[in-house]
């Protein structure tokens, strides 16, 4: 693939709801352009664009993959975006690097949510929008504009009206050319024939409408346009180049990706009409290839075998193969060995890159997803790209008990490949907690960690970190006392506890008459310390108590230190049993971002879990919901919210404070670690 300047680059996602037919729209494009020999199909597993084994396995878009294709002399970066909410980080990586965004939705079934949240979440990216399946049962162009104008405030504009429907769907009317495009099915091939007499008056109208919309982007061409006078064709062209390019109309394709039908036309538009690279809001007005390099790594990808790949978009500045470039946010230098073109999973090296380039590095030594790299003597440092937080968290660990070293190597390296994972050791519960953005995202890592660092991995229920406490003032007596030949052991406290809700813990001692040397105070604190760490109810770590050294005893000879320790250990246990000890559990601070009409459902599934919810504010036409839930009512709550919004819904969650558990709901966590001990014994 040869080398192209920044005029003749064109980067688009493909982006919509899972199953609408990115992948095959983006093979067709391929195809037509003679990347491939042959369409390949997803349902066959041999598509450019779905190359992993789980993608072929799931027949789903799991990453996102660039496949870039030459057509009429400009270079058409396309990303196949996922359509799942699980990889939608995935989608914000890409939505950084491109300046057309084309929507994919299914003629029979509307629009769905992921294309809703795209459109919602990314409303200042211009867009196309390619109306698939038009071949398949209940296909419904008209229902599905309409859908599109219900849930937009865009102008939503065709540019194509269908001929026929679902077995019958045969081609298009063009409405720039006043042509009927007849298609070949499979091929590509066009056929330009008149409009049929009985879409004439259909056709004038939507013209009527694409006029408009192409006067309104351009100030001189609306004058004309208000004053009566008709634009000439060159003029309504241009008007559409302007909507096209920044956004101010959604112009509306139709066709079928998996046979081929109508993809030329959509290419013939993004390479006359889609904005270039200089477009790009981040570097507007700039001289592109007179400002110092700025590239930012939008996705990595971590190979067993290769190492790193980091993908990344030049934004302003030539980028060449063996040069040195300046990491912005690590402050270092890195060394370009080889520029790369990827498309899907092959790599073509190329000696240098123009800016608004979609490239590929290997193994770069420190960078990673949303690096700056830039020159060192004039940094750029472009501002980050926010992924989505993960909020769906389980437990994991290697089913060999020797691969503990393994799993975390590998998981060093997904977390270099994945924004939206995050790991951490619980140091309470001694698990490993995986937080992911749903069952499915969880599913593919565990699959990874087995295809490509052969670490077999099983998931876990979540272990809450309950703490224990006490309700009651109690005094308590210890003492430990042991005779074995020379010298013997003994220590003797009596200690004063009771709740302190100012703090975890604290020690006070009052002896009188030194019953118990000063020089022993310390062991009698540490033993308590250490005892705290686990409760007399179900083993937790022992919070909220005040501990006073009030008596004692002690033995010239035979005490010491480590004999008053154990004296404070056994003072605490039966202190703690005669203290009305309780359970606490961590109440978390939780924001649930809803549409209005999905209200009821989320405030009833709070109350059902516990929580209380402290206020609403409106948001545009969604309510953010103020809520404090028990973590463990929050275990599964990205899928129960996914499950009670239709996958509208989002929230985030931090730690507040911990509360006491209710009575019934303590039987069940103490009887559960009781069998747990029993279990660990046998």
């Amino acid at each position: 693939m040869k080398v192209y300047p920044t005029s003749k680059i064109r980067n688009i996602a493909l982006v919509g709801h899972g199953g609408t037919g990115k992948t095959s729209l983006a093979e067709a494009m391929n195809y037509n352009t003679g990347v491939t020999k042959r369409l390949g199909k997803v349902d066959d597993g041999n598509t450019v664009a779905d190359f992993l084994p789980e993608e072929i396995k799931k027949k789903i878009t799991i990453s996102t993959a660039l496949v870039p294709c030459e057509y009429r002399d400009h270079k058409i970066n396309v990303l196949d975006t996922p359509g799942y909410a699980d990889f939608y980080f995935e989608v914000v990586g890409a939505m950084r690097v491109v300046e057309t965004v084309v929507l994919l939705l299914s003629a029979n079934a509307g629009i769905e949510v992921q294309t809703e949240v795209v459109w919602e979440d990314f409303p200042d990216i211009p867009k196309l929008a390619f109306v698939n399946k038009m071949d398949r049962e209940n296909a419904d162009f008209y229902k599905v504009l309409d859908e599109m104008k219900q849930i937009s405030s865009d102008h939503i504009v065709p540019v194509q009206l269908p001929i026929g429907a679902e077995d019958k769907f045969r081609g298009v009317v063009d409405l720039i050319k006043m042509k009927a495009l007849i298609f070949e099915k499979g091929t590509g091939k066009i056929t330009v024939e008149d409009i049929p007499s009985d879409m004439l008056d259909d056709a004038e109208a939507y013209r009527e409408i694409l006029i408009e919309a192409a006067a309104e982007a351009d100030d001189d061409l609306l004058t004309k346009y208000l004053e009566g006078e008709a634009l000439t064709d060159d003029e309504v062209m241009r008007g559409i180049k302007a909507a096209a390019a920044n956004g101010s109309a959604v112009f509306v394709f139709c066709g079928s990706a998996v046979n081929n039908m109508g993809i030329t036309p959509l290419m013939d538009f993004i390479v006359e009409c889609a904005a270039d690279p200089s477009a790009n809001p981040l570097i507007k007005e700039k001289d592109l290839e007179k400002e110092p390099l700025s590239a930012q790594v939008f996705k990595t990808i971590a190979d067993p075998y290769i190492g790193r790949l980091n993908m990344l978009r030049i934004f302003t500045g030539k980028m060449k193969s063996d040069s040195v470039v300046y990491n912005a946010n690590k402050e270092k230098e890195e060394k370009i060995a080889q520029l790369l073109i990827m498309s899907g999973k092959e790599q073509n090296p190329v000696p240098e890159a123009y800016p608004g380039d979609i490239v590929a590095v290997a193994k770069l030594a420190l960078t990673s997803t949303g690096d700056t790299l830039t020159v060192k003597a004039n940094p750029v440092v472009l501002k980050p790209i926010e992924f989505p937080e993960p909020t769906l968290s389980m437990a994991i660990a290697p089913k060999s008990k020797g691969d503990e070293d393994k799993l975390s190597g590998a998981l060093q390296k997904l977390l270099e490949e994945d924004p939206a994972i995050r790991v951490y050791k619980n140091p309470e519960t001694k698990q490993t907690i995986l937080t992911c953005m749903g069952d499915t995202h969880v599913e593919i890592i565990l699959e990874k960690l087995a295809r490509k660092f052969g670490v077999d991995v099983e998931s876990k229920e979540m272990k809450i970190p309950y703490r224990e406490t006490i309700r009651k003032v109690v005094e308590a007596e210890g003492k430990h006392k042991k005779q074995s030949g020379g010298h013997g052991q003994y220590g003797h406290v009596k200690i004063k506890f009771e709740p302190y809700p100012d703090g975890d813990f604290l020690f006070e001692e009052s002896i009188f008459g030194g019953a118990v040397p000063r020089q022993y105070f310390p062991a009698v604190e540490k033993g308590l310390q250490e005892a705290m760490e686990e409760g007399v109810l179900a083993g937790y770590p022992v919070v909220n108590i005040k501990a006073n050294l009030f008596d004692g005893s002690y033995h010239s000879v035979d005490s010491s230190e480590m004999a008053f320790k154990l004296a404070a250990r056994l003072a605490f246990r039966k202190g703690m049993e005669s203290a009305n000890p309780v359970l606490l559990e961590p109440i978390m601070n939780v924001e649930i971002l809803v549409p209005e009409n999905f209200m009821g459902d989320i405030i009833g599934d709070l109350n059902s879990k516990r929580g209380r919810v402290l206020g609403m504010e409106p948001q545009g036409n969604k309510q953010l919901i103020k809520a404090q839930v028990p973590l463990a009512e929050m275990a599964r709550y990205t899928i129960d919210l996914k499950s009670l919004t239709q996958g509208r819904g989002k929230f985030k969650m931090e730690f507040s404070h911990y509360e006491e558990v209710p009575a019934h709901i303590q039987e069940k966590i103490v009887e559960k670690a009781r069998k747990e001990r029993e279990q660990a014994e046998k």
